[in-house]
């Protein structure tokens, strides 16, 4: 594996932004720290519950000394300083290490960058960086537009780049968009050619750059958000700067006292154990910050499981190739849970040191540790179960010269991708290269990313000759994936045959529960209900979400309903809020006292994270589902204030006034937000959507087709526009559109059953019958067919 770098926080420009149909802000992902956004485990134990204190006056017996005892009280943050008497050698370690310098006090010794009244100009603005009355300043575009100074907080990283953090007021921190190469001593933009000014959601001034909730928890140790709703600011606090002992290893006064009075503590008075023999202890306390996940609270709970302090994402097509490899900024977890390294039970701290975050061998000697001549692994709790005995470094293998580029196992195996500008940072799915699958689903390939052009044609050529093999082999999932995400013949039976491989890992079935929705029958049904069984919490969470698509609320209910006492948050509250339309029509009987308990979670989860627009939009739908209607319009409105570019809120109080009969309202507000917006595609089409609910269905069609011109990928757009043609006598041109949608889009549904009975009336019965056999051809137990 690669030396691991602690990365300058970014704030993902593809975090969760929340539909009005998300558990979250789905991390998009789109724009959510280590988005929502996740994370799947393959059969294991669970991990530790967090220990309770025992009641005074319960009679509990004298454990023997061999057995040890849980603490009596809950643990606390302690001053690190005190680490350093008993564990100095992995205190040397870690000074000076990423984790240590993760975030850091602004000062001549921790600014790396050029504030020696230096000028760059990038998007079209100006930014000068200086140094004055004992700070370091930035001059820059602020929210409004206007250059203003700026003094910088704190510094976010060290290498390759560092980052800085400003301080505006009311206890935020942004995340400057202009940052410091410190490899060519640089400023560099790290949205260069996006038009990144004060009106881009991307700008460092606007929530998506808010670092109190995109990037400081993983920068710092005990970490708390401490958002205040009614005055709008933050009370932020940390244990101390940068990643820390009790980062990683939990509160240490329990540890402290043991310490110093030799006690039978569990763990030595830690609510977790590292080296615990279950992989995933370690692995999941590591995917707090080395994930794609959105959270479910302020902070994190050692001892808990991953998903009950976060929602991880998927292998979702915006973030991950079809392969599994990694496509937008999703850090380590995602990759290696799909490796064989995982499946083996290598766990991070095989391969890196974590308190200096190095290497723990040099070059191959960190792979050479299970994959040698010997053919045995040296690492304890590795299941060295078909190891080949081969020298893996040497140029019989590799193919390369010896000591050149190719010759490294990360070169072939962990291909890198640059982020943030100059950040590579190395796949960790351990793929094999193969070009010729590579050019057939256009994915990215070790060998083709060196060799191009006609250099590529040719070690495509030779691969085929050092690959070639008789033995038929099982359906891949890059290769079913691909079938199923482009609605290619077979693609519905190569869905299903997946999902009932047994060694799938769990993130890959979590990945293709999502999909059975494009997909549905009686089988996708079944596989959907066995995946609420799964023993694997990412994968139940997706499961619900099938069932959810499968069914109506009151038919959900016996299959979601033992969800509801889940061990695992995550899975318990998309459940609750799944069954909100059952739990309202009194259709859960014994359950409902379980549903209240996990919609309470849900509701407190929404309640801790009231600093996101997000989370407000879906408190506000969830108080007009279950009746608290008087709530709902302040809710939407501190969406606004949260974040006005949120355009999710404005639509749905847009729609929230007309219901209540403020139709001139919700016109003025919508008119307005778009002549600030006119190149808003969801705004247009909630302009299209209001006419027509209007009775203006002829002034409908312009925003309705400016809002599928401005974003032809979103199916939703184009499929209403069609409907609306339609509807106007205009079957050509709407059989057209639709034509067009399902030529990039051939799994849409919906598209397809309209354009079908739309031949079928207008007696074009050939083009009916040519879709309708390819619709068979995809998922022959599709219902819509009978």
């Amino acid at each position: 594996m690669p030396k691991h770098k602690n990365k300058a926080a970014r704030p993902d420009p593809d975090s969760p932004r929340s539909s009005t149909s998300s558990l979250l802000f789905p991390m998009t992902i789109g724009v959510l720290l280590a988005a929502v956004a996740g994370i799947g485990w393959f059969l294991f134990s669970p991990a530790p519950a967090p220990v309770k204190a025992i009641p005074a006056s319960t009679p509990v017996a004298t454990p023997a000394k061999s057995q040890p005892v849980v603490a009596s009280t809950p643990a606390t943050m302690v001053d690190e300083q005190q680490c350093q008497g008993c564990h100095s050698e992995q205190v040397k370690d870690w000074q000076g290490s990423h984790h240590q310098l993760a975030m850091q006090a602004a000062n001549a010794e921790t600014v790396l960058g050029d504030f020696n009244n230096v000028t760059f100009k990038a998007e079209k603005e100006t930014t000068r960086f200086s140094r004055h009355d004992g700070g370091f300043w930035v001059n820059t575009p602020g929210i409004d537009g206007k250059n203003a100074d700026f003094k910088v907080a704190y510094t976010f990283g060290i290498a390759p780049l560092q980052q800085y953090l400003i301080e505006v007021g009311e206890g935020r921190l942004q995340a400057l968009g202009v940052a410091w190469d410190s490899e060519k001593h640089r400023w560099f933009h790290l949205y260069p050619g996006q038009g990144v000014n004060f009106k881009n959601p991307l700008h460092w001034s606007k929530p998506s750059q808010n670092a109190n909730f995109m990037c400081v928890e993983c920068h710092t140790t005990g970490f708390k958000r401490n958002f205040e709703a009614a005055s709008n600011s933050f009370n932020s606090q940390w244990n101390s700067l940068g990643v820390g002992c009790q980062a990683c290893h939990g509160p240490a006064s329990n540890h402290l006292q043991w310490a110093e009075q030799k006690t039978d503590l569990m763990h030595h008075g830690f609510d977790v154990d590292l080296k615990d023999k279950n992989a995933a202890v370690e692995i999941e306390t590591c995917a707090r910050c080395h994930a794609r996940r959105a959270p479910l609270g302020d902070g994190f709970t050692v001892g808990k499981r991953l998903m009950d302090d976060y929602l991880p994402s998927v292998l979702t097509r915006e973030l991950y190739e079809l392969d599994g490899k990694i496509k937008d900024e999703v850090f380590e977890h995602g990759s290696f849970l799909q490796s064989k390294m995982f499946d083996k039970g290598v766990r991070c701290s095989n391969c890196h040191n974590p308190h200096s975050t190095e290497l723990k061998a040099p070059g191959n000697a960190v792979c050479l540790q299970c994959h040698n001549s010997a053919g045995k692994t040296s690492v304890e709790g590795v299941d060295g179960k078909g190891l080949q005995a081969k020298n893996y470094d040497s140029s019989e293998h590799t193919r390369h010269t010896m000591g050149q580029p190719g010759s490294q196992c990360v070169d072939c195996h962990m291909p890198g991708k640059f982020y943030m500008g100059n950040d590579l940072r190395h796949d960790h799915s351990f793929s094999i290269p193969n070009p010729e699958r590579a050019q057939k689903l256009g994915t990215p390939d070790a060998c083709l990313s060196c060799h191009q052009g006609k250099a590529g044609d040719k070690v495509t050529a030779q691969f085929k000759l050092w690959s070639a093999s008789s033995a038929a082999q099982a359906p891949r999932y890059d290769e079913s994936l691909w079938l199923i995400r482009n609605g290619q013949p077979g693609a519905a039976d190569a869905l299903y045959t997946q999902l009932q491989r047994s060694n799938l890992p769990a993130i890959q079935r979590a990945t293709l529960l999502a999909e059975l929705p494009l997909y549905p029958s009686e089988q996708a049904l079944k596989l959907a209900t066995e995946g609420l069984r799964h023993a694997d919490p990412q994968v139940r969470e997706s499961a619900v979400r099938a069932i959810s698509a499968f069914l109506p609320p009151a038919e959900r209910a016996p299959l979601l309903s033992p969800l509801l006492g889940d061990p695992v948050k995550a899975v318990r509250i998309v459940a609750a809020r799944d069954l909100l339309g059952a739990s309202r029509n009194n259709g859960l009987g014994a359950a409902q006292a379980n549903w209240n308990a996990a919609i309470a979670e849900y509701e407190a989860v929404q309640q801790s994270l009231l600093e996101r627009a997000e989370a407000n939009l879906n408190l506000a739908m969830l108080y007009q589902a279950s009746g608290r209607t008087a709530e709902v319009e302040g809710l939407l409105r501190s969406a606004l204030q949260r974040d006005p570019d949120f355009y999710p809120a404005l639509v749905t109080l847009v729609q929230w006034l007309e219901a209540n009969g403020r139709v001139a309202e919700a016109q003025t507000l919508l008119g307005d937000s778009l002549k600030q917006h006119p190149d808003a595609a969801l705004l247009q089409h909630t302009q299209g959507l209001s006419l027509i609910r209007a009775g203006k269905t002829a002034e409908a069609m312009a925003p309705l087709k400016k809002a599928a011109q401005l974003e032809p990928q979103n199916a939703q757009y184009g499929y209403v526009l069609a409907v609306a043609l339609h509807e106007s006598g205009k079957v050509n041109e709407a059989c057209a559109l639709l034509e067009g949608l399902l030529n990039v889009q051939p799994a849409n549904r919906n598209a397809r059953l309209s354009l079908i009975q739309w031949y079928l009336d207008s007696g074009q019965e050939p083009k009916a019958q040519v879709l309708l056999q390819g619709w068979k051809k995809m998922n022959m137990g599709d219902p819509a067919l009978k």
